[in-house]
Order: C-alpha cells, then structure tokens, then sequence
C-alpha cells in the first residue's frame, strides 16, 4: 500500500518507535501464536460454495479494535482469505494477540485447510502498525555503514515482531528506487537508495531474513513509485509515470528481480498508469503489467493489489467493480483496506457473480485461488 503516513520528522519517527516498544510489550514469555494455526483436511476449490470460492481471493479489513461480528462470520464460513490490520486495530501486542487467537479459533471451522493470511504493513521506520521493530526507516538502512546487514536485521526484527502476534504476511519491503530528495517515496524514508543495485541488495537481504521467520514478505509497488513526484500519491488520486519502458526495466524493475530470485512470496503491483507499458490503465489493473511481472520476470508467487479505495481508481467504479477488474487483469488477491468489513464482503459477492455469468474466467480464477492456498499452505 502506499500508506502515506502523517510527515515525521525522522528524529521523531525513531523516537515513536521506541515509545510504541517500550509502551505495547506484551506479557513476557508469549508464545508464537501462529504455531496454533489449526490444521484440516483439504477441501477443493470446486466444492466450496460460490461465495467460498471467491473468498478465496479477498483480504478484508475493519475499523477499531473489535473486529465485527460480519467479519468474524466471513472468516467462520471461509469467505475470506484473511486481514489486514492497522494502527487502530492495535492497542498493544497482547491485545492484537489476542484477536488474531479469536480469528484462528473461528477459522477452525472453515472448509479451507490453510491457514488464513494476517498480515499488516510493517515497512520500518514511519511506516510500522506494530509497536516494535523495525524501527530504522529503509532510508536509514540504505545510509548506514552496512546496508545489507542492517537490512538482514530490519527484516528479522520485523518477522519476529509479526510471527510473535501470530500474523504471518508483510507488506513489504518498499523497492520503489526513488529520483530526487524529498519526492514521493523519499519523503517519508520508504527507500533505500537511488541506486536500483543497492535497493536490490538490501530488498533482498530483508526478504530473506524476513521469510525466515516464517513471515512471508511482499515486494511493492511494481513496476515501481520511484519516479513520481512529492505530490504524486495514489491513495489521493490518478497517477501518471511517463519514465520510459528502458528506464523502467533498467531501474525499476531490477530490485524485483533480485526480489524474485530470493524467493519474495508476494508482489503488490501499483495503481499508477505507466504509459510505456500500458496507457490505459494502472498497473494492477493491467494484464499487460501483470504480464511483464510474470513473463518477463518470471513472478510465479501472489500478486496483491494496493489498497482497493484507492484515489487513483475514482474513474474505475465502485468496489465491485474494481474487483472484478482487478481479477481479471490477473491480481491473485483483493486488498480491501478500507476498514469496513462490508467492503471485503461487496468485493466477494461481486466476484461470485461474475464467476457465475462468465465476465470472468473460472479456470484463471482458481489458478489465482490455488496460488493463494499454496502461499496459505507454506505459512502453517
């Protein structure tokens, strides 16, 4: 997501951070919550009932700190594929513990083996919804004396932080090779370096360390936010990035090949139109994007959209719409962060529907759905 946070100043940032720790530890000696992950026996896609089989490819979201009974019903009767938490759904480790204790205690009675997906956006730095590590920004680690070392322990302290609460996806790292001082991804620290061989070395090195605790890491936003502009964000509206297809593939796209090559579980394709690739549409709506993350590259993992309420998708209908779009340009999974369970729950019956009247193919569906339960499958 691009989870543009309020601007910090990077002193305040750290010093936040720190506060969060020491202020929301949890009870001492907890165990790994996502060691109690309840096991089953499979049930195939095409016995799962139409709304179940849509599910399959849907992250939901809600406000607060309770999630809602809807949600916990959609979980309970497998109509999701798991959650999004943010920072008002955290109170402190213990509390956010105990939540996702109650939503694998529910998903023990869903038809789906796999475990669900729990997963927040914990980049380091301004960009954390946990308390904890990592506390350095990508920013910081691409300007220390030792990038690729400090990355290895930015990612191992986010893996732990977020297996320990029993999640078991990160959105992230950011391998977005920003242009100028102070534009879009440089501004809040979500870079490592200009240098797309650096931004790689250090991508990497967090994806591995990462995974390794058993959190599976997410390479956003392909093909790349680097080049846009301070004012360019996609949560606000439409984006255009007019860098050349020789540009993009020569450095922008180079840390996600170093990504792929180390194995990144996921990639979030950006919401912002590349008119070198496709003119007519953003990326994560593009089966041509899609395309050159998967034949070019070689991506055999998840694609995850951003954030389905996206500014940058006003002109692209409601949620039902964008959903339907999304899957069909070849997104494995819908990201509902809206923090309304109802939006993930519109996102399902609208998938359902299309499904049943062929505006979408079923058999590129469920081999979305199957790659999703496999990434499901390697996390339990």
């Amino acid at each position: 997501m691009s989870s543009t946070p309020q601007p910090l100043s990077r002193r305040g940032a750290l010093l936040a951070g720190t506060a969060a720790l020491v202020g929301g530890l949890g009870p001492a000696g907890r165990t790994d919550a996502a060691a109690r992950i309840p096991k089953r026996s499979h049930v195939p896609l095409n016995a799962l009932t139409p709304a179940q089989r849509a599910g399959q490819c849907v992250i939901h979201s809600y406000p607060g700190l309770e999630p809602p009974a809807r949600l916990m019903d959609a979980i309970r009767e497998g109509r999701t594929a798991g959650v999004i938490f943010f920072a008002e759904n955290i109170k402190n480790l213990s509390q956010i513990e105990g939540v996702v204790q109650e939503m694998n205690e529910a998903h023990a009675s869903a038809p789906v083996n796999a475990p669900l997906l729990l997963m927040t956006d914990q980049e380091g730095g301004m960009v954390r919804r946990l308390p904890g590590e990592p506390v350095l920004s990508a920013k910081d680690v691409g300007a220390s004396a030792d990038p690729e070392g400090q990355s290895e322990l930015t990612g191992s302290g986010a893996g732990s932080n977020l297996a320990g609460v029993g999640m078991n996806v990160n959105l992230a790292p950011v391998l977005d090779v920003y242009r100028t001082a102070g534009d879009f991804t440089d501004q809040y620290e979500r870079s490592y370096s200009k240098d797309p061989a650096a931004v790689a070395t250090c991508g990497s090195a967090f994806i591995t360390a990462q995974q390794d605790a058993a959190v599976a890491a997410t390479a956003k936003h392909f093909p790349g936010l680097g080049p846009a502009s301070a004012d360019q964000n996609t949560d606000l509206g439409p984006v255009t990035l007019t860098t050349s297809a020789s540009t993009l593939r020569g450095v922008d796209e180079v840390p996600y090949r170093a990504a792929i090559s180390a194995g990144t579980k996921l990639v979030m394709l950006s919401w912002a139109v590349y008119p070198a690739l496709d003119a007519d549409r953003p990326a994560g709506l593009s089966p041509i994007v899609v395309g050159e993350l998967r034949n070019r590259l070689g991506f055999q993992g998840v694609t995850v959209t951003d954030a389905l309420e996206a500014g940058a998708l006003r002109d692209y209908g409601s949620t039902a719409e964008r959903a339907v779009l999304a899957t069909g340009a070849g997104m494995d999974l819908i990201l509902c962060s809206a923090r309304d369970a109802d939006q993930g729950g519109e996102a399902v019956v609208a998938l359902s529907e299309a499904l049943a009247d062929g505006t979408l193919d079923g058999a590129s569906f469920d081999a979305g759905a199957r790659r999703v339960n496999a990434l499901r499958g390697s996390l339990s």
